[in-house]
């Protein structure tokens, strides 16, 4: 299986070196990705991506403003 970005050929050089991957695990993900360039990171499909966008309120009709015609009257009950 290649690998999908340079982050995560970084992550399983990091696990080579600390042996909980073997060398052949990394040889052949190396090789099945061949020298293809490959994007710094593979932007997330769902979970936290989604989650920390910032929420705006909906935007509906704005407020009435008074007019110069209802400013000075005095409402009767």
């Amino acid at each position: 299986m290649p690998f999908k970005s340079q982050a995560q050929r970084r992550k399983f050089a990091e696990l080579l070196v600390k042996g909980e991957i073997s060398k052949e695990t990394y040889e052949e993900w190396n090789r099945d990705t061949g020298s293809k360039k490959l994007p710094e990171r593979v932007k997330p499909k769902g979970g936290r991506a989604a989650k920390s966008k910032r929420r705006t309120k909906p935007k509906g009709k704005p407020a009435k403003k008074p007019t110069s015609r209802t400013k000075g009257k005095i409402r009767k009950r």
